[in-house]
């Protein structure tokens, strides 16, 4: 069961984008890229060291070439931190909004998407690391009212981290854009999506031998989290992972629509029509729905902060970080671990995640060692969509060279 708008509905939103005075802007004259570097040990200004120095360090004129032109008909901001066993560069481009045109905040808050799963796993590999969850046991035994004798299969909590449970998607909104954006100061509840999700019956296939990335899976852990701690998953997230990995500037909005403290707005490209193209507003937001699935603002810093000292095995004791770097055996093309996925990019390993929400793309990543990581937030015109993302993959190119 999915809660769909009407076509009708659907329609007069882009009448009504049609008629509205944000018009596609001009973007003749893009403000400069900020940036700066730092060696390791040294949080001072080191100016322009070239294309690459050679201990390895960020290559500095790809990065600034990644981020000339903001902004443009596909972002307009982007926030980017690289790391390197040679030295460290941040640097921020594009505007803080549209009406104004004053430059991108550096230290800009942003909504973090699906990177709340990395908080998410990581609470819940706590959790295991103090007896009080099972990651073998089956989520079953731990929420016996939200499932129902449909579900015969035991669905391990390891099932739910590595997206392997067979647990279907739930309710929603809708998938298009003209069909969520009348609701973006609606609430549907985590509940509420569980319950559908179950009632829908599961996938058929045993549990464990296929991976399906889903929500889902992380907003029932999130539940989990709740049921064995008797306190909100906001509180124990915070308690757990936020406050170990220094993350202060990171919160979960909930109900709240508005991202609070410094931010660059957030856009969505639609087309008009008469076939022209307009960038609507759409930094405001009720994302509860989303939940221990995706509903975390934070900054570049805080997700940098959040990388390093989980790699470190600084918030997720060993074994159970073990699960953050383990992609489940027998599992045909599976990538996915608690949390994290495994790209290989140029011959090197990457644990990533990415994240996006309507107007903002995030993406963290970095070798186990740390010896390279990225962490960047891009304000794209078209952040859910399925196509070529120019910035973002601009920035990944230039941070692994």
């Amino acid at each position: 069961m999915r809660a769909r708008t009407h076509s009708v509905l659907a329609a007069s939103v882009v009448l009504a984008l049609a008629a509205g005075p944000l018009a596609a802007p001009a973007f003749a004259a893009p403000p400069a890229t900020a940036a700066h570097s730092t060696d390791q040990g040294d949080q001072g200004d080191q100016g322009d060291k070239g294309d690459q120095d050679d201990q390895g360090g960020p290559n500095e004129k790809a990065l600034r070439a990644a981020l000339d032109g903001l902004p443009n008909r596909y972002a307009t901001a982007a926030l980017v931190r690289v790391g390197t066993s040679g030295g460290d560069w941040h640097g921020s481009a594009g505007v803080r909004d549209l009406a104004s045109g004053r430059p991108a905040h550096p230290d800009a808050r942003f909504r973090a998407g699906s990177i709340t799963k990395v908080v998410t796993a990581a609470t819940v590999l706590r959790l295991a690391a103090q007896d009080e969850i099972d990651l073998d046991a089956p989520v079953q035994a731990y929420l016996p009212d939200l499932f129902t004798p449909e579900f015969r299969q035991p669905i391990s909590v390891r099932h739910l981290l590595n997206h392997t449970s067979g647990i279907k998607p739930g309710v929603s909104f809708g998938d298009a854009f003209t069909d969520v954006y009348p609701h973006r100061y609606d609430t549907l509840t985590p509940q509420q999506v569980a319950a559908s999700a179950i009632a829908e019956g599961p996938e058929e296939f045993v549990p464990g031998t296929r991976q399906q990335y889903l929500n889902i899976n992380y907003t029932i852990l999130g539940l989990l989290i709740e049921k064995v701690t008797g306190r909100s998953y906001a509180s124990v997230a915070t308690r757990l992972v936020l406050r170990p990995a220094g993350m202060h500037r990171t919160s979960f909005p909930g109900t709240d629509p508005r991202i609070r403290g410094p931010h660059n707005r957030g856009y969505q490209k639609v087309e008009r029509p008469d076939g022209t193209t307009t960038f609507v507003d759409v930094t405001e937001w009720n994302q509860a729905d989303r939940w221990a699935a995706g509903d975390m603002i934070s900054t570049t810093a805080d997700l940098e902060k959040l990388l390093t000292k989980l790699f470190r095995g600084r918030i997720v004791p060993q074994p159970e970080l073990e699960e953050m770097f383990t992609t489940p055996a027998g599992v045909t093309g599976a990538t996915l671990s608690a949390g994290l996925e495994y790209q290989e990019v140029d011959g090197q390993v990457f644990w990533t995640k990415s994240g996006s929400r309507y107007g903002y793309s995030t993406f963290i990543g970095g070798t186990r060692d740390l010896r390279r990581t990225l962490v960047y937030s891009v304000n794209s015109a078209d952040a859910k969509g399925e196509g070529h993302k120019p910035v973002g993959e601009a920035i990944v190119a230039a941070a692994v060279r």
